[in-house]
């Protein structure tokens, strides 16, 4: 499964349409099931900014909540916190996509002439370029005291 790497600034058009990154369009499409939409966008719920999931890994996301009683407010509660702020969005013919305003004031976008595309592995997230520049200095110095077990199997690297 194809990942979404890197870092990529790009600038809003007169209409208020932003450019997905080529990389990451080709991860969405590797990763589009026929019908769905090609990616999913909805706020954080923890940062200031939009994330954007593929359909496949955003089902995969909402799974537990079928676990839950569906009458319970527990499923309530989950369910319009993962559903009621979700857009289901597809890119024109050049790539661009319009972000709801919602979502454009969520990251702090609304008079921003761009927008950086961060990539997080299985999904990406929008951000206002100066906040996602911060949120990676601070991601660098919180991870350096982040220990990951090894391997059980053997088959990582000791």
């Amino acid at each position: 499964m194809g990942v979404f790497l890197g870092t990529h600034e790009n600038r809003f058009d007169a209409k208020g349409r932003i450019s997905v990154p080529a990389g990451f369009r080709t991860v969405l499409k590797a990763l589009q099931t026929e019908g769905d939409a090609l990616v999913i966008l909805r706020p954080s719920h923890t940062l200031p900014c939009v994330e954007a999931w593929p359909s496949a890994v955003f089902a995969h996301l909402t799974q537990p909540l079928d676990r839950l009683d569906m009458f319970s407010d527990e499923h309530d509660d989950l369910a319009a916190a993962l559903y009621a702020d979700a857009y289901p969005i597809d890119p024109d013919r050049e790539g661009r996509i319009i972000l709801p305003d919602f979502l454009r004031e969520h990251a702090g976008l609304t008079d921003s002439a761009t927008a950086a595309f961060m990539g997080v592995g299985r999904t990406f997230q929008i951000w206002e370029p100066k906040a996602a520049e911060q949120r990676r200095a601070e991601a660098r110095l919180r991870s350096r005291r982040i220990s990951l077990p090894t391997s059980q199997s053997g088959g990582g690297a000791q």
